[in-house]
């Protein structure tokens, strides 16, 4: 598996850890990772920390250029939020864990030519599945319904 993908996993079982939604994030530049995040809406009472927002976060400010030469690495397809992010800062290239219990903005991300490599990983799909079936509030809560 791909070390940055198991990264964002990795993330992602923190974020669970610490009674939160599993979803991880990490964002890479130039074979290294610059920023890693989880989902952490319910540790810090925040409306806006996804995983890709948290990952973003701890990347810290970067220059234009440095997003534009990134990757970023999520477990489950990025909601309008993280997407717009992701357009926001000329990201090019979102590899996603999983987009089957969730479908998030792939379309419009792949209209503004961001490439996007969805690779449906077993333990994405497992995770979120198990965290959906037993937290379905939470779960609506995050994604806005």
């Amino acid at each position: 598996m791909d070390k940055f993908l198991q990264a964002a996993i990795e993330e992602a079982k923190q974020g669970l850890k610490e009674g939160g939604i599993p979803i991880g994030s990490v964002l890479v530049h130039n074979g290294k990772i610059i920023g890693r995040g989880h989902n952490r809406r319910i540790q810090k009472g925040s409306c806006v920390l996804h995983g890709e927002m948290d990952a973003l976060e701890n990347a810290g400010r970067q220059t234009a250029q440095t997003y534009k030469e990134c990757v970023i690495y999520t477990t489950l397809s990025p909601c309008a939020m993280c997407s717009g992010a992701i357009l926001l800062y000329g990201i090019p290239k979102v590899i996603i864990g999983e987009n089957k219990t969730f479908l998030g903005e792939e379309q419009l991300l792949k209209s503004r030519g961001i490439e996007i490599l969805v690779v449906n990983n077993k333990e994405c799909i497992q995770m979120m599945k198990s965290f959906i079936e037993k937290n379905p509030t939470l779960w609506n809560e995050d994604i806005g319904v």
